[in-house]
């Protein structure tokens, strides 16, 4: 899942409006942001195998700290407890808690039994990658949703506000397109597209989340 990730960090904004939509983003990606870091390192493995399902050419070898429900409960309680400590809000902790795991389980609907539970364990996973057309009707209908609730729950002070959100929106929707072409060239640049691409991502939700007001 790609968009569907986003359209949780943007409907938890009501939630938690004194954190930024770039943290929110952050601990909905959380999974998604580390792994290329891992596979980078060899601790994690990934291969482009065409056809594995019909909506993505990856093959999902071993990613147990990145992506096993255990560890990401475990990276939800701390990245969850820094959160609340900076703000200074205990409610604060449980929803990026529940953004960080929340990525295991969109993941387990949409991936084939490649999820694990624990390293080691046996992998699941319900297979909604299987059908692209069942895949783009879950994920366009969660972002649209998401983006609704971000709109409900902020409004724009300026230019800024309105144009960047729109574009940044805009941007997902072509990069989510993308994805329906031909697969990657090599690992390697699905690594470097994951790390500079989550990176700029979250600088532009920063910056145009801070152009934005919440609405109380």
């Amino acid at each position: 899942m790609f968009i569907g990730h986003f359209a949780v960090g943007f409907a938890a904004k009501r939630a938690a409006p004194r954190l930024s939509l770039a943290v929110l983003f952050a601990a909905a990606q959380f999974a998604d942001l580390l792994w290329p870091v891992l596979v980078a390192l060899g601790i994690e493995q990934v291969r482009i195998q065409p056809g594995i399902t019909a909506f993505t050419p990856l093959d999902f070898i071993s990613y147990p700290y990145s992506h096993s429900l255990l560890f990401l409960c475990l990276w939800g309680l701390v990245f969850g407890a820094i959160c609340a400590g900076v703000v200074r809000d205990r409610r604060v902790w449980l929803v990026v808690f529940a953004l960080v795991v929340s990525h295991w389980v969109l993941d387990w609907i949409t991936h084939r039994p490649d999820m694990p539970l624990y390293p080691g364990s046996g992998k699941v996973g319900l297979g909604l990658w299987n059908s692209v057309p069942a895949t783009i009707v879950v994920e366009v209908t969660m972002f649209i949703v998401g983006v609704w609730m971000y709109t409900r729950s902020t409004r724009a002070r300026d230019r800024t506000g309105t144009r960047a959100f729109a574009a940044f929106v805009g941007f997902l929707f072509a990069a989510y397109a993308a994805n329906l072409g031909p697969p990657p060239p090599s690992v390697a640049a699905i690594v470097w597209v994951g790390s500079a691409g989550g990176a700029v991502l979250l600088l532009w939700a920063w910056w145009f989340d801070r152009h934005r007001n919440p609405v109380r």
